[in-house]
């Protein structure tokens, strides 16, 4: 149920296809008349029925962190240790209490555990291709059943609205948006006299050392969309633009790595919620090439954690986080 895998590798849907083709509206997908307890919801899926309070709610893939911080009606999830790290501590003790009706990936959905779980509502959180390793209509013998699954990495505002607006969780989701968007404002007006200013470059996560490649995320990808909203800019765009985060991220050869960043004033790169280093940034780290960037060699090279948030109270986590480390930039 990655985003990573399937938009890099599988090709996920493009925002376009959620904003248009799916129905997306400012009202969370949904239609505006509601007759006897439900309602149409529009989802990746086609125009689904739905109750409108839902009391029953399985959740899989993005859509889990979703649902638990916004205090929805769970009676079911899938497996989401990727997420944890970034989990508050009752929100990871609520995770971990919850029947656990399918794995990490969308095949390992356990049908009779759902089944057993009597939801009224299943929300399916996986990239459109991926929808194909689950059997939509066996769900569909079970409870209405809405996906609305992760396209580009920047897109996680609107999806997690769509998600809990089908689970009738808006109330705490909009606490959580709330308090994002106070901080990011906060932050934001601290480096108005200084991101909006510089080019800035990402080094993300998901190259690969065997194939001697980096990763380079632009405006809009996972490692930088939240950056964005404290004034960074990270300059360039995509050579080839695929679907996904194919649309905001590349994968150059390390000998690339001057022509890439040969222009930042300043470059950020992810590590993991732990603050250790993955292997394939390592990898760029460790290379002279990286080493003689000119803002490498100037000190303005700055580790970002939390870099996968798809939920705001996530995100505050990661805002924090890209405070403390560009903290020194406010110092020259």
């Amino acid at each position: 149920m990655s985003l990573r895998r399937s938009s890099g590798r599988v090709g996920a849907v493009s925002l376009a296809l959620i904003l248009t083709g799916c129905g997306f509206s400012s009202e969370g997908g949904s239609e505006a008349s509601e007759k006897g307890g439900t309602r149409v919801f529009a989802a990746d899926n086609g125009k689904i029925t739905i109750p409108a309070d839902p009391k029953r709610v399985v959740a899989t893939g993005y859509a889990v962190p979703v649902m638990i911080e916004a205090d929805a009606p769970l009676v079911g999830i899938s497996s989401w240790k990727r997420g944890e790290p970034m989990m508050t501590k009752e929100d990871l003790a609520t995770y971990k209490k919850l029947t656990k009706v399918a794995g990490e990936q969308a095949a390992e959905t356990n049908y009779e555990a759902v089944a057993e779980a009597d939801p009224d509502l299943i929300v399916i959180g996986v990239p459109a291709p991926v929808l194909g390793d689950i059997d939509i209509k066996r769900l569909e013998s079970i409870a209405p059943v809405v996906a609305i699954g992760p396209t580009v990495p920047s897109a996680w505002r609107e999806l997690s609205h769509r998600q809990a607006d089908a689970a009738g969780a808006l109330e705490q989701f909009d606490v959580a948006k709330d308090a994002y968007e106070a901080k990011a404002a906060e932050l934001a007006k601290k480096y108005k006299g200084v991101l909006p200013q510089l080019k800035l470059g990402h080094v993300g996560a998901y190259g690969e050392v065997a194939k001697g490649t980096f990763q380079r995320e632009f405006n809009g990808s996972w490692g930088t969309n939240i950056a964005e909203d404290l004034g960074a800019k990270y300059y360039g765009k995509v050579k080839e633009p695929g679907p996904g985060s194919r649309s905001v991220s590349e994968y150059p050869s390390i000998e690339e790595l001057p022509a890439a960043f040969g222009e930042a004033d300043v470059m950020t790169y992810s590590v993991n919620a732990d603050g250790s280093i993955p292997k394939s940034v390592q990898y760029v780290l460790d290379s002279k090439l990286w080493k003689n960037l000119p803002a490498v060699k100037a000190g303005k090279a700055f580790p970002f954690r939390y870099t996968e948030a798809a939920t705001y109270g996530e995100a505050v986590q990661t805002l924090d986080a890209i405070d403390k480390s560009l903290a020194p930039l406010l110092d020259r």
